[in-house]
């Protein structure tokens, strides 16, 4: 689900008096892996534009960064649709999520709007995300309670790689398939019985697979246990309400437009919550103001 109300915005400038690229985020000079990775997705447009040129990136993003909230894919997204406007290139939807893939493979999700799948794929050319759904299909909502805004000490990129030393891994692989299929189905339909059912259990599943990897994983604080119980508990008063969780402590908690006012008021009661962001699904990325106006 494309989230309207957490965004990045990026600006990309390729200059002729630049040694190197430069990035600045949220005001701050930014060098070594971040930059690397920065300079990686630009090589691609240099070489699909022809251009030899250097870029000054500047980011801004209006959510904590670094703590499973999706802001590399956020951030990667930004970047893909910057640098390639700027270089004159005229990509469509689906060739900007392969570039965005480049930077953060989740990232490619946050390219198209609405209800978004990722293939699977085995290459850059067939791995891409596209809508299935629009925005408007399903008024869900995320709530999502913020209960540790520091950058997480393990990234996502490591943790994805220590995940095939779980004995878990294959298996979740393997279902992948499945519940997938369910997923799709259940937002089609807006089931949100069904959804709740497969959301929370592909949530467990990767965690359990990042806690039992080599070394372990454990990212979930008491705060995120206490919300985990609490949406448990809503749903058996009747409240439609799910979780989530991404590589980090944070918890989405998902539930209708009908009841967001409600579980977001819950959730900013209970202890070790510190904040509690709202969002609702939002369209694709969009050029904000040409570069050359």
């Amino acid at each position: 689900m494309t989230l309207d109300d957490l965004y990045t915005r990026t600006h990309v400038a390729f200059l002729p008096d630049l040694l190197q690229d430069e990035l600045t985020l949220d005001g701050h000079s930014i060098k070594g892996s971040p930059l690397e990775r920065v300079s990686q997705l630009l090589d691609k447009v240099r070489k699909l534009a022809g251009l030899t040129l250097f870029a000054q990136v500047t980011s801004h993003n209006n959510f904590p960064m670094g703590a499973g909230l999706a802001s590399s894919a956020s951030a990667f997204s930004a970047l893909s649709l910057a640098a390639a406007h700027a270089a004159g290139l005229g990509l469509n939807q689906q060739q900007l999520s392969q570039l965005a893939r480049i930077g953060s493979g989740s990232a490619c999700r946050s390219i198209p709007g609405g209800f978004v799948e990722w293939l699977a794929g085995d290459s850059d050319e067939n791995s891409f995300a596209y809508p299935f759904a629009p925005a408007d299909h399903w008024d869900l909502v995320d709530c999502i309670a913020v209960v540790n805004l520091e950058h997480k000490s393990i990234g996502s990129e490591e943790g994805h790689a220590l995940a095939e030393t779980s004995p878990l891994q294959s298996a979740r692989v393997a279902d992948s398939p499945r519940r997938l299929e369910i997923c799709r189905q259940a937002i089609l339909h807006r089931d949100f019985e069904a959804f709740t059912e497969i959301v929370e259990l592909d949530s467990n599943w990767m965690h359990a697979v990042i806690m039992t990897s080599n070394p372990p994983i454990i990212y979930w604080l008491p705060a995120t246990i206490t919300v985990m119980q609490a949406v448990h508990q809503w749903r058996k008063k009747g409240f439609p309400v799910c979780y989530t969780i991404d590589a980090g402590p944070n918890v989405h908690v998902i539930t209708t437009s009908e009841f967001a006012w409600q579980v977001s008021q819950k959730l900013q009661h209970l202890p070790g919550v510190e904040d509690v962001l709202t969002a609702h699904p939002g369209g694709p990325a969009w050029i904000v103001q040409s570069i050359n106006s």
